[in-house]
């Protein structure tokens, strides 16, 4: 099994765990924009913001750069690759797993109806 980076990890998925940040990360996947112009469009204060764009940029989500008074936010270098490497992982045994509860529905559909055709006759 590969290793992966923990706190890069809980990084991650504690920057993506916020309603609001993924809202950053949609916004900034059109086009880069200022702290004050995120602030504006979820209604929130400046330090809120910053704090939100903090965490994101901990996580390598997202990348700023101040020029003068004003720090523009961009899409940052994680690419999420092993993330989702992970989850895929994840989703093969949750897709194994319901495969194997449709055998059993199928299963017990079958057995349903082969006793629907006893009682009849």
């Amino acid at each position: 099994m590969v290793q992966h980076n923990s706190a890069h990890f809980s990084a991650t998925f504690a920057a993506l765990a916020d309603a609001t940040r993924r809202g950053v990360l949609e916004r900034l996947a059109r086009g880069d924009a200022s702290i004050t112009d995120l602030a504006d469009t979820f209604d929130m204060t400046l330090t809120g913001m910053k704090k939100h764009v903090g965490v994101l940029e901990q996580a390598g989500l997202v990348s700023t750069e101040k020029v003068g008074r004003v720090r523009t936010c961009r899409i940052g270098p994680c690419r999420l690759e092993e993330e989702m490497a992970w989850i895929a992982r994840y989703r093969q045994v949750w897709d194994a797993r319901f495969a194997a509860l449709d055998d059993v529905l199928e299963d017990l559909k079958r057995q349903e109806q082969a006793r629907g055709r006893k009682q009849r006759k």
